[in-house]
């Protein structure tokens, strides 16, 4: 061997010798599902939308009207409505948000043309067409197969408008306002399934105290009227964060009047309003404290439970976590009004932290809406005029439909912490169900980026021989899907699972959500 092939050689031989040794070996995890201790069912609504009046959500992000050059089905644009009709959505809400508190029903039907244009105080100060109103978005509903989420407006409204409101929608009576729906083009009623009272009384909607909240709750709530068959499920607006005070004196002071109670929750990487930090441009640090923060729903979850099983314990009263999900500064170069902000695998891992925390507490919580559906905060899907393209939340939330109606089945997971700096969070999240089917589901989160995971699963109480599986994981931390690269993040089939005696390895890659049905 000549002296220059030598050192080639070598150069090469210690290249990979160090591509070796930087590999980090994988955590070490063991899992234990009891699917001979069935649980809760998990309720399909937490795995719900939400679709407010902000930015471009309604407008560009599913009606684009009949004229559009953007195909589309009666102004529905075809390419979302399709996405859309994939994830099989269990449950949207509409209009707000706090758009519901300045949104007047009427506004929004009888003939588009002639709809009177409003400005949108809340979300950027633009006009509101109303060309999408009560109407479009129960003809979206039906479209879509979803239940329906209506948030009234007790802010600038009134008792006797949200009565009428209810009443068009749902009386198949020869009422004036019956009349009035069928001449508008709707012969039949509609269902409303459940019914907000009001979106966040003691900030945007109303600057009220919880007394002075729970006294206009059970005004409203008495006077939403239906036919008993349909009668909507009446949700009265909970707290935010840690506001036990709130949950705790609203149950007091009305709880034998609701059927749920809403909470809402934003994960926010600085924990400042003023500066949330970037949706993209961020360090395994900003990482780590996103993550931190997002892990509080549990602890939010479980305080805000206890206060309601004191009150409501029979837990007759469903925890509708109504609004959720990471909120970072805009996007620059965009309407700051418009909460326009891109989706990268920080957001999936998010999103699969999330949504096992609402399935573990399925006992409790009924619904949980993710903000929001098109174009605004951590969304499904974005648009840009003509161009659509899916986020890695989708994915997430597209992964975990077989939960959807599952019973619950509890867990033991060991597992190390993964640590950065002075912070600390669970290495591994993990939620585990029989499917309606009579599947084993499992879902299981990696949070370290860096570090794969090896996890020992043992089934007790039933056998497992079989596994399919996906998984979500990237190069980087903030690979994203962009309209010139629309498929940067998509799922693929995962191989990395295999048997062992009566237990199945599953080899995880850093920073991704797997998952798995076990047969």
């Amino acid at each position: 061997m000549s002296k220059k092939i030598l050192a080639a050689f070598c150069v090469v031989a210690s290249g990979l010798f160090a591509s070796a040794q930087a590999a980090p070996e994988p955590t070490q995890a063991t899992l234990t599902i009891h699917a001979d201790q069935p649980g809760a069912r998990i309720a399909p609504e937490l795995h719900g939308q939400f679709m407010e009046h902000l930015g471009r959500n309604v407008y560009e992000g599913i009606w684009v009207g009949e004229n559009s050059t953007i195909p589309n089905t009666r102004g529905y644009r075809n390419d979302v409505l399709a996405a859309l009709k994939k994830l099989h959505i269990p449950v949207l809400r509409w209009p707000g948000g706090c758009f519901a508190d300045e949104y007047h029903w009427r506004d929004g039907i009888g003939e588009r043309s002639k709809r009177p244009h409003r400005v949108n105080t809340f979300w950027g100060g633009v006009i509101e067409p109303n060309e999408f109103g009560t109407h479009e978005f129960f003809e979206l509903a039906e479209m879509l197969g979803t239940k329906t989420y209506l948030a009234v407006n007790v802010g600038s409204g009134t008792v006797a408008e949200t009565s009428q409101w209810v009443e068009y929608i749902t009386s198949p009576s020869q009422s004036t306002l019956a009349q009035e729906r069928r001449a508008n083009g709707r012969d039949k009623p509609w269902k409303i399934d459940y019914i907000g009272v009001g979106n966040e009384p003691w900030g945007c909607g109303g600057d009220m105290n919880v007394g002075y909240y729970a006294s206009e709750y059970k005004k409203y709530a008495l006077n939403i009227k239906a036919p008993k068959e349909v009668m909507p499920v009446k949700v009265a607006s909970g707290a935010y964060g840690e506001r036990y005070d709130w949950t705790d004196k609203l149950l007091e002071e009305a709880g034998k009047q609701m059927q749920a109670m809403s909470f809402h929750q934003y994960t926010l990487p600085t924990g400042k309003w003023d500066h949330k930090g970037p949706a993209l441009q961020f360090t395994e640090a900003d990482w780590i404290q996103t993550l931190h923060t997002t892990l509080m729903m549990d602890e939010l979850v479980r305080k805000h439970s206890e206060i309601m099983d004191k009150h409501d314990p029979e837990k007759k009263i469903g925890l509708f976590v109504d609004e959720w999900g990471a909120w970072y500064d805009v996007e620059p170069g965009t309407n700051p009004g418009f909460l326009f902000q891109q989706n990268t695998m920080r957001d999936a891992v998010l999103a699969g932290l999330n949504l096992n925390i609402f399935q573990n507490h399925a006992d409790r919580v009924k619904m949980a809406n993710i903000a929001q559906m098109i174009n605004v905060l951590q969304a499904m899907i974005l648009t840009d005029k003509e161009k659509m393209l899916l986020t890695p939340t989708y994915h997430v939330f597209d992964m975990y439909q077989p939960f959807q109606g599952a019973t619950l089945l509890p867990a033991d997971l060991t597992a190390p912490e993964y640590k950065l700096g002075d912070v600390n969070i669970p290495s591994l999240s993990v939620s585990s169900a029989k499917t309606t089917d009579g599947r084993l589901v499992l879902s299981l989160v990696n949070t370290d980026p860096n570090r794969p995971a090896r996890v020992t699963v043992k089934v007790a109480g039933a056998s497992a021989n079989k596994v399919s599986a996906t998984v979500l994981t990237t190069p980087a931390m903030n690979t994203h899907n962009t309209f010139e690269k629309p498929d940067m993040v998509v799922p693929a089939a995962f191989t990395g699972a295999k048997k062992k005696g009566d237990a199945w390895i599953f080899d995880l890659p850093s920073k991704s959500v797997v998952v798995a049905t076990l047969n």
